[in-house]
């Protein structure tokens, strides 16, 4: 499902904070700030996200000048049980909250909602987006830390970051959101939870192959089409699908993903990276400066969710992924 934007909502502002690992990333300089302590210096590692989503959101409302009391909406979620550190840093910030789970692909669907509620005129100003925190995800949906298994080159490293943006009325001085495409569920039967990006590279192919046909756009009619964390073999079996769909190998140099890149070349990250995190953290601070500088003028931000719980794993069910898409552009 494809929507264009009659009001064309902007991108007012943006924060990313990050932890100590991903000093690592190729993406350190474009971030707002870095923590030394995985925790956030809180108890928990799940205190330690809250507290980080508090972090992206004060910088976020700091950029703009402007109170939590200012906001109307507050839209997010994150991918432990019942999205507890959003809920509790939605406690803290007193702002109307709506939860929202797409899982890696909330750093997406949750701009998606944003730009629907400015495009209705029932919001001036919403702040939306998503994390993941590194310690509380992999224990949850993989080994636990202390077991100390042996991941596959498959596998791929939960990032611990926070990405997040303030969506308000079109101002020609910020990026914009013009059109966005909602994505299906899509499952091919893979059981892996090692082999995310295998799983949702089929979803990221339907998404976007949406929203060119819909928008009757072509790879070249973008400066940078970016998919979420399918890592560095995900986005290999997606390019492989556009091959095969007749899409030339020249314009998939337009192809990146954010988890591919993140860690760059380091063979101790396996595949890439991945969380939620990991796509908004990218998103919302190294390509929203680039198309505020005038290098890119249009790109296509597609972010990938893999649509399991510890639970269904456990039980042997398959891994049902979806992708979300947002189109933005800058005059």
């Amino acid at each position: 499902m494809v929507i264009v934007f009659q009001t064309k909502p902007s991108i007012l502002a943006n924060g990313a904070v990050a932890g100590p690992l991903e000093k690592k990333s190729v993406f350190y300089s474009y971030f707002d700030s870095i923590v030394e302590d995985e925790r956030w210096n809180q108890k928990t590692n799940e205190q330690g996200h809250s507290k980080m989503i508090l972090e992206a959101c004060e910088i976020v409302m700091k950029k703009a000048d402007i109170k939590n009391t200012d906001v109307d909406y507050f839209l997010s979620g994150d991918l432990v049980n019942q999205m507890t550190p959003t809920n509790f840093a939605a406690r803290d910030l007193a702002i109307p909250f709506i939860g929202l789970f797409s899982a890696c692909a909330t750093s997406i669907s949750s701009i998606i909602v944003a730009s629907l509620l400015t495009e209705l005129g029932a919001s001036q100003l919403s702040v939306a987006g998503a994390s993941s925190q590194h310690n509380a995800i992999e224990r949850q949906f993989r080994y636990p830390n202390y077991y100390g298994g042996q991941k596959p080159a498959t596998a791929q490293w939960t990032v611990t970051a926070a990405g997040y943006a303030l969506v308000g009325k079109h101002n020609p001085e910020y990026p914009s959101v013009v059109a966005a495409t909602i994505g299906k569920v899509v499952d091919y039967g893979d059981t892996n939870p090692f082999h995310m990006g295998g799983a949702m590279a089929p979803a990221a192919f339907e998404t976007i192959t949406t929203h060119l046909k819909q928008r009757n756009q072509k790879f070249h009619d973008y400066d940078l089409i970016m998919t979420g964390d399918l890592g560095k073999i995900g986005l290999q079996i997606l390019k492989t699908m556009f091959v095969q769909s007749g899409i030339k190998q020249d314009e998939l140099q337009l192809l990146r993903d954010a988890g591919a890149e993140f860690y760059g070349e380091d063979q101790a990250f396996l595949a890439g990276a991945s969380g939620a995190g990991c796509s908004a953290a990218v998103y919302y601070s190294y390509i929203i400066q680039q198309l505020k500088t005038g290098r890119f003028k249009r790109v296509l931000l597609c972010a990938t969710g893999s649509l399991l719980s510890p639970l269904s794993f456990q039980q042997g069910e398959s891994i049902p992924c979806t992708a979300h898409a947002i189109e933005l552009t800058m005059e």
